[in-house]
């Protein structure tokens, strides 16, 4: 018995330490990764899609602790029998900071602070949207090897305020607090934009990494 308790500590010991190593490695290492989403909704003839395309580069500045920064681009659309409805165009700057905790082994839990700028023009009113937030997620990271992990992240807690500027009429500010992605409800805000929350975070996101 004390012989397998001996041989069992022995190999606890060697991934603890192989874990830590790992972990020591990644301090100065930069990552390459993407965030990639599409939802498309419909009720009665209007079909609504939104789509995310945004690549995000960053920095282990500490063996834990890394900071990027994402430039994306973001697609609201309304269609319907009678045409296009409403048509956003935005432009989506993201920094961000993530801490990492080591679960066993290769894999990790993470907690990421986001602050997405978004900037844009719903083209067939020639409406200006402008957006600032703060985001709050959690996930999963695990390094399949060295240089390359699959992540999955959860939305934990946002906050947005909006600024929607027509081309003719008043300016409308939408503020807005969220824990784990609570929808904005406010119906000019959906509706001047095709239905849809121009909200950077979403409720999941799976996507992989590269490390260098």
């Amino acid at each position: 018995m004390k012989k397998i308790l001996t041989l069992v500590s022995i190999v606890l010991v060697g991934l603890t330490v192989k874990a830590q190593e790992a972990n020591q490695g990644l301090k100065g290492a930069w990552f390459v990764t993407s965030q990639f989403g599409y939802q498309q909704t419909k009720t009665d003839d209007v079909k609504s899609t939104n789509l995310l395309v945004m690549p995000v580069v960053g920095k282990f500045i500490t063996p834990s602790v890394a900071v990027g920064a994402g430039l994306g681009y973001i697609n609201i659309k309304a269609d319907s029998d009678k045409g296009t409805a409403a048509n956003s165009n935005l432009i989506v700057i993201q920094p961000l900071a993530r801490k990492y905790w080591n679960v066993a082994g290769s894999l990790y839990f993470f907690g990421q602070l986001a602050a997405p700028i978004i900037t844009g023009k719903e083209k067939e009113s020639e409406l200006k949207v402008n957006q600032f937030g703060l985001s709050l997620s959690g996930g999963f990271d695990f390094f399949v090897t060295k240089y390359f992990s699959v992540e999955f992240s959860y939305d934990l807690a946002n906050f947005t305020s909006t600024t929607l500027d027509p081309k003719d009429g008043s300016k409308t500010t939408v503020t807005h607090f969220g824990l784990a992605h609570v929808a904005n409800v406010d119906s000019y805000y959906n509706g001047a934009l095709g239905g849809s929350n121009p909200n950077l975070t979403s409720p999941l996101s799976f996507g992989f990494k590269f490390i260098f």
